[in-house]
């Protein structure tokens, strides 16, 4: 059995904001705690879109990771690597675009919406079409069965199970499958072999999808089964062939919209953000300059929170003692803009702070940090070149 693998990555954009934070970080801390985990730098991901002017990628780079190591990223814990250091990616990709219809890549939802988003670059390029199908590389090479994503990423989920069933049905049908398949069901033992019979009928003849998870739990069962024969049975289970790619799924994480200063969602593009470690004198003159409840001209001028930009980040850092105090001193003009705005600067430089304290030692020493990503690209070539031996030797082509 192929254990549980969390996969996730991100585009090498520099310094990370709040947004950042609260969207992905966070939950990513809370996944190293529960699973082994593999982080990465999606360098050739950024390529997509920056490929004409990439010099800023690897500065980019060095300044995310730290970002992530300042977060509580625990480098004991997960793995981190960079995307174009881990060569086999670019295999696996070359391999996969090989079997890949070209109409899968032209439906991906957000093929088109990037297109019209960024009208003033030229995206007509074989990169740009084919970077669902690396980022499906990206995650099947390690054999990753968790992803973590929002809701409107899960159709780049569905496309990787795709590709993944696609080329187990084309490869996984090695010389003898089903005599090798039905050798390895007497291998569970009359019992178990029974059971797992009527759980590939009622798959196979009645689309019961329970019965994979059943009999894959079945298989779980079997003390020293070989690892081989379990992948065979997986492929007999669901009449394609040997398992040799794993089909992801899709780890559902709750939709996180972080304010930005002007009551938008925080974004690079919208100018709004507060990054993880910027200085407290920058994030306290941020706040005080944040635009308020329009209504409220003068301090005497009662307002309504919920037309106010603050109230969105109070919602965030205030506890809800201090959001009744607000709600109440704005409608009432018994507290001030500014009066209402220190509580979220108290709480955002809360949060601050041991991030600051994280970083503070990779800051001094960036050699620390190569150190940490050289660590990771080793662990990661390792698992990657297990993945591309079987692909190999499932395609026909291995020449050892």
């Amino acid at each position: 059995m192929y254990a549980e693998r969390v996969l996730s990555g991100m585009r090498p954009t520099g310094s990370l904001h709040l947004g950042h934070y609260h969207g992905v970080l966070k939950n990513w801390v809370r996944l190293q705690h529960e699973y082994p985990c593999l982080f990465f730098v999606a360098d050739w991901h950024a390529l997509t879109t920056q490929y004409d002017d990439p010099r800023g990628i690897v500065n980019a780079a060095w300044d995310m990771v730290i970002d992530w190591l300042a977060a509580g990223v625990d480098p004991v814990r997960a793995t981190l690597f960079i995307q174009s250091q881990v060569p086999e990616h670019a295999e696996l990709h070359l391999l996969l675009s090989m079997m890949t219809p070209l109409g899968w890549l032209e439906r991906v939802p957000t093929y088109k919406d990037q297109q019209e988003k960024l009208e003033n670059k030229d995206l007509s390029t074989y990169g740009f079409l084919g970077y669902p199908l690396l980022q499906s590389a990206d995650i099947l090479i390690y054999r990753a069965d968790k992803v973590p994503v929002g809701e409107d990423q899960v159709p780049h989920i569905e496309f990787s199970r795709e590709i993944a069933r696609r080329f187990n049905h084309l490869y996984g049908r090695e010389p003898g499958f089903e005599d090798k398949a039905r050798e390895a069901v007497r291998k569970l033992g009359a019992k178990r072999a029974r059971r797992y019979e009527e759980l590939r009928t009622r798959f196979q003849q009645q689309g019961e999808q329970a019965a994979i998870g059943l009999a894959h739990a079945l298989l779980d069962e079997v003390p020293g089964f070989a690892h081989v024969d379990r992948e065979r049975l997986c492929g007999y289970l669901e009449g394609t062939g040997k398992m040799i790619l794993v089909e992801p799924g899709a780890l559902l994480t709750e939709a996180s919209r972080m304010p930005g200063l002007d009551g938008q969602k925080m974004s690079k593009s919208y100018g709004n953000t507060i990054t993880l470690r910027e200085d407290a004198a920058s994030v306290t003159h941020k706040i005080r300059r944040m635009p308020t409840d329009p209504a409220r001209i003068r301090r005497t001028d009662p307002g309504e929170p919920a037309n106010c930009p603050v109230w969105q980040l109070h919602q965030v850092y205030s506890d809800e003692p201090c959001q009744a105090w607000v709600e109440q001193g704005c409608r009432s003009a018994g507290i001030g803009c500014l009066d209402c705005k220190q509580p979220v600067i108290d709480g955002i430089l809360r949060e601050q702070a041991p991030m600051r304290a994280r970083a503070q030692p990779f800051l001094e020493d960036p050699k620390l940090v190569r150190e940490i990503i050289g660590d990771g690209n080793s662990t990661a070539r390792r698992l990657a070149r297990e993945t591309m031996r079987d692909v190999r030797q499932a395609i026909g082509l291995d020449f050892s």
